[in-house]
């Protein structure tokens, strides 16, 4: 046997192992962007039956179309790209990653190591390039054949995988050195692959309090009145109808943030609010109706008029609930964190609040608790009567009326990915709790305008549908290039978006009365035209300059399949004054109907 020959066999083994433990162990879908030096891996990976490929040539837009992918599908999709700067490209991906608990398994080629810092082209330190937003890193030895490394490179692949699913969920990294000839043997790899290894699996147990615990929270929450649930982005998925049967026995409202997956859905929705954005900031509101005690799953919602009623009563005791396990508290204000499942711990308090009243004083209360809810109820009524009203009297686009349109545009079994800026904080305010199927996403860990396009069309691929990506034009630009995914992969999407010819929400912000320096340095007018960028990429266009307009392209866009660009302009300076005329008639409808 030549050396070549006996390389390529070591090669073809070693990688043939790692790809069918992957594949074994759960990742099926693998996002491959092309290059020399991970040759042997992209090609085992395309030659295993169990694996789909998908293959970018951008690699910061992979990233983040495979990180839609894992969003959509709840488990690690693997992301693979060759040596040098490629895998700098992944970061910003792994940083949201990182922060929403995405599960992404990150596999990057690289040169050998004697080939490492000595000025050999293509290559960078590769070693924990992506820091601490990591779950578990390992650099891989070379190829090796032995029957001791190849049982290695299948537990290394169950490891990873238990690491990117674990409590937190999040990105490992996998850095393979390879060195030159780089094309494994198509034959042998057939036979690992069909030889069928048992692969080595990991089982998780899932968190719970002690029952002693659960009762005593339960006797506490069933004495305390005044009391809200928050749920923020990123809750788990089947909470709604956990958390409202608590909320049910609690008669506690629920702030349900749109990313929560608690505002929308069929479960019952009368404790539900969402149109908490709007009412909260009527300060007489936000005074009165101070809670005792917050219940807040998921991490913080998006809305500030929430943030800063917590800030505003202090003394509420805030318990966090997060079977997470990472901290994700940045208000300092709570007192007590349950490290336990969520799912779990609302039907244990469930099953507690069923039981039998114990003293007169607790039955009282739960007999007058009802004027509570029925408050903030009459609120979040009130406040989406005065928006909606408000908004039918325009007959202009508006920014605020997007999402009220959407709101009422979108089937069940939508998906509707929101951009960040203002186009997350307007759906919030702006998209009414509705009773179809519609899921609601969006990339809440670092909050980022980058790689909104790539994520969303990442969620479509791994099943997300029909999928609306509502966005600003800012966000567009930065991610135009994620749009060529629609044609590689024959992807449908309708993509809504709102231009105002810069950052709209800097005008919003106290940087606004820097009126010499605002346009260039925070308004920053672009001038673009976008009818352009969707002929490059094949999508229908459509300038909705009506509302009549924009409710046909949309619905055009939902059921007609393929890429649709509907965009909708306004003016920024407009836009303030359109969201700052509504706050005082919400705040009038409270006062008329005495809720404050």
């Amino acid at each position: 046997m030549t050396d070549n020959s006996h390389h390529t066999e070591t090669l073809t083994r070693w990688v043939g192992a790692l790809t069918d433990a992957l594949v074994r162990g759960g990742v099926s879908q693998f996002v491959v962007c092309p290059g020399s030096r991970s040759t042997p891996l992209a090609l085992a990976v395309a030659r295993h039956p169990g694996a789909r490929v998908r293959v970018h040539m951008d690699e910061r837009s992979a990233a983040f179309f495979a990180l839609g992918m894992a969003k959509q599908l709840g488990g690690p999709v693997a992301l693979l790209c060759t040596s040098g700067t490629a895998a700098a490209n992944f970061l910003p991906a792994m940083t949201e990653a990182d922060l929403a608990r995405v599960p992404l398994l990150v596999l990057t080629a690289d040169r050998p190591h004697e080939l490492r810092d000595n000025g050999a082209p293509q290559t960078i330190d590769q070693v924990r390039i992506f820091g601490g937003a990591t779950r578990w890193f390992s650099d891989l030895p070379l190829p090796e054949a032995t029957p001791e490394l190849l049982r290695y490179a299948r537990a290394l692949a169950a490891r990873a995988i238990a690491a990117s699913r674990g409590a937190p969920a999040g990105p490992v990294h996998l850095n393979l050195p390879f060195r030159e000839p780089l094309v494994p043997d198509r034959v042998l790899l057939a036979e690992i692959y069909a030889a069928g290894a048992v692969p080595v699996t990991v089982t998780t147990g899932t968190p719970r309090l002690a029952a002693m615990e659960v009762a005593a929270l339960a006797t506490r929450l069933r004495q305390t009145e005044r009391g809200l649930i928050l749920c923020g982005p990123e809750c788990p998925p089947a909470l709604a109808p956990a958390v409202v049967a608590l909320a049910e026995a609690l008669s506690y409202p629920i702030l349900a943030d749109p990313l929560s997956g608690v505002r929308c859905g069929p479960h019952d929705r009368s404790l539900v609010l969402s149109a908490y954005d709007a009412f909260l900031r009527d300060e007489r509101f936000a005074s009165r109706y101070g809670p005792e005690v917050v219940l807040r799953f998921g991490a913080m919602p998006t809305a500030k008029p929430v943030l800063q009623l917590l800030q505003r009563h202090p003394s509420a005791r805030t318990i966090v609930v997060d079977g997470g396990g990472a901290w994700r508290e940045p208000t300092s204000l709570a007192r007590e964190h349950l490290r336990c499942d969520e799912i779990w711990l609302c039907a244990a308090l469930v099953e507690h609040l069923g039981s039998p009243v114990a003293d007169q004083a607790t039955a009282a209360r739960e007999r007058t608790s009802s004027s509570w809810a029925r408050a903030w109820t009459a609120a979040d009524q009130l406040a989406r009567q005065a928006i909606t009203a408000a908004l039918g009297e325009r007959a202009a686009i508006s920014e605020p009326g997007v999402f009220a349109e959407l709101g009422a545009l979108l089937p069940d079994g939508a998906t509707l990915f929101v951009g960040n800026s203002m186009p997350v904080r307007d759906c919030d305010t702006f998209f009414p709790a509705v009773g179809r199927r519609i899921t609601i996403m969006g990339n809440r860990g670092a909050n980022g305008i980058d790689g909104l396009v790539s994520t969303a069309l990442g969620a479509a691929a791994a099943g997300a549908g029909p999928l609306v990506l509502a966005l600003g034009d800012l966000s567009l630009y930065h991610d135009s290039n994620g749009l060529l995914a629609a044609a590689l992969h024959g992807l449908s999407a309708t993509i809504v978006l709102i231009n105002n010819d810069g950052g709209g929400i800097f005008s919003f912000l106290p940087q606004a009365s820097e009126r010499d320096q605002f346009e260039a340095l925070f308004g920053t007018p672009h001038g673009l035209e976008f009818r352009h960028l969707a002929a490059l990429y094949g999508a229908r266009y459509t300038r909705a300059e009506r509302w009549e307009e924009f409710r046909m392209a949309v619905t055009e866009g939902i059921f007609g399949g393929g890429l649709h660009l509907v965009e909708v302009r306004t003016e920024r300076a407009r836009n303030v004054a359109d969201h700052r005329v509504l706050w005082p008639l919400v705040s009038a409808a409270l006062e008329r109907n005495g809720i404050v």
